[in-house]
């Protein structure tokens, strides 16, 4: 007996989901309807797909060969639709997008009213996540990153760069002084990341050459909280132009050191899965960001 799309469905679902309830959740099914298609699917096969504990699952081999065949053959469907909808006029379809929580809050939210006019067919399903995820896994169709890339197994189209800079609201700089050289900071509250080690380097060099590492006095895991934590006077903060163009606009934050600071530019880049076909849905998303970016988030 041959296997239905349904059922290929639910056991990706099951799989990127960690558990059959909740693949239930995600497919709006029941929890027997599940148990049921997973069940069928192995008679089918003549194969455990599955090795089921009262902790978690895990794949099979038969299992883990089945689950790259069966996300090709989604994703080919997923084509398949989409090329009959575009003969009949507007993109249709679901676009799955993930990028850093700071990105999407700060880039893409304030222009996503006039993507959503121009393609009203396009259902956008949006993700933020500060770590790169698994593009197949969480069956991401565009994911923004910012950084260098170093994922042999992803397409990538750059979007342009946003430069870094160190600041502090005035409240605190009145408060605490304001550093006039680089070895003042180690009398400073330092604000960095908790999770991202790689973004506590900060563009400043040492006497020695280096390139300046913090240890922040104070830290999170977001960029969009360390931004709040400078405008409340917590300290000092470096970090991306795109996230900071609107309350140094305003001055609620003011640059720190700016005749010390390196030029250093973030990579900003829409990648997608090297063997997926790239939708139309995803092309049109990258192409309206490249158009509707201020020159003054990112500098190409």
């Amino acid at each position: 007996m041959k296997t239905t799309l349904e059922e290929q469905q639910a056991f990706i679902t099951v799989v990127d989901s960690g558990s059959i309830t909740g693949a239930a959740e995600r497919l709006g099914i029941t929890v027997s309807g599940v148990s049921r298609a997973l069940n069928r699917l192995e008679r089918k096969l003549g194969a455990t797909l599955l090795r089921r504990t009262t902790r978690r699952l895990e794949l099979t081999e038969e299992g883990g060969t089945f689950l790259q065949h069966c996300r090709r053959i989604l994703t080919a469907v997923e084509a398949a639709e989409e090329s009959v909808q575009h003969h009949h006029g507007q993109p249709q379809g679901r676009l799955r997008v993930n990028a850093a929580p700071s990105f999407m809050q700060f880039v893409i939210v304030p222009v996503l009213g006039e993507f959503r006019a121009r393609y009203p067919g396009i259902t956008l399903q949006l993700d933020t996540h500060d770590r790169f995820v698994d593009l197949l896994e969480q069956r991401v169709d565009l994911a923004i990153r910012i950084g260098e890339l170093d994922d042999s197994s992803l397409h990538a189209r750059r979007l342009g760069h946003s430069p870094l800079r160190l600041l502090a609201s005035a409240a605190y700089l009145e408060r605490a002084g304001t550093p006039q050289s680089i070895e003042e900071l180690e009398h400073h509250s330092l604000l960095g990341f908790s999770q991202l080690e790689h973004l506590n380097h900060w563009p400043l060099r040492r006497a020695d050459g280096e390139c300046l590492h913090i240890t922040p006095a104070l830290s999170a895991s977001s960029g969009s909280t360390l931004i709040e934590l400078a405008l409340k006077g917590e300290g000092i903060v470096c970090l991306a132009d795109f996230m900071t163009i609107k309350p140094r606009k305003a001055g609620a934050l003011v640059d720190v050191l700016p005749n010390h600071t390196e030029l250093q530019m973030q990579a900003i880049n829409a990648v997608y899965y090297r063997q997926a076909t790239l939708s139309q849905r995803a092309r049109l998303f990258m192409d309206f960001l490249a158009e509707r970016l201020p020159e003054e988030y990112l500098q190409s």
